[in-house]
């Protein structure tokens, strides 16, 4: 991860997450970064709720970057920001979708992920051990608040889908609601192999 490539910072009491990062022992943005991105993959118990990642010691990409987006806030960092892209998640790019892929007649499906940007280029800290090819290519990307990590970005991938399968010419096969069925069933692949 080229964590190095991001401007480090003190982190200074200045809001809630920094006050908890702070009691939690981590005093600057790579110690936040390494903590946070060295936390178990895993669905909060709200999944808007960012701020769970420190008492539930797990987090999404969503939850997980909209947690260090609100540090770089409370610490007036401008240039770090969240963003939210669609790429298609493959068993390449995604280790543990493919077995659920083959079983509906998909090689992928558009899936909506969330990093930070800075200068232009993606940081993903999700987990730090990547396994997999790296997610490079996004057919659609857009800034986001930490606050737009829920329903806001649930429905900026829902309405990608339909272009997506008219896209695929996929229409007659799969629709938003059964698409989504199995990209959930995927998370939940994810989420069972990472526990164990």
């Amino acid at each position: 991860m080229r964590t190095e490539e991001l401007p480090n910072f003190t982190i200074i009491n200045n809001g809630k997450i920094s006050k908890e990062l702070v009691n939690l022992g981590i005093k600057d943005f790579y110690q936040a970064i390494n903590f946070i991105g060295n936390l178990p993959y895993g669905r909060n118990s709200q999944r808007s709720l960012y701020q769970l990642v420190l008492t539930e010691k797990r987090g999404t990409c969503s939850t997980k970057h909209a947690l260090l987006s609100r540090l770089c806030i409370e610490q007036q960092v401008e240039e770090i920001k969240l963003y939210t892209g669609i790429y298609e998640m493959t068993e390449y790019n995604t280790p543990g979708v493919g077995a659920i892929l083959k079983k509906y007649g998909l090689e992928f499906l558009p899936e909506a992920h969330c990093y930070l940007k800075y200068n232009e280029k993606r940081y993903d800290f999700t987990r730090l051990e990547v396994k997999g090819e790296p997610i490079n290519t996004f057919l659609v990307e857009e800034k986001i608040t930490p606050a737009q990590i829920g329903n806001y970005k649930i429905n900026f991938h829902r309405s990608y889908i339909p272009v997506w399968l008219r896209d695929k010419g996929l229409c007659h096969k799969f629709n938003t609601d059964n698409l989504w069925e199995i990209r959930e069933d995927c998370i939940k692949k994810l989420s069972q192999e990472i526990q164990e």
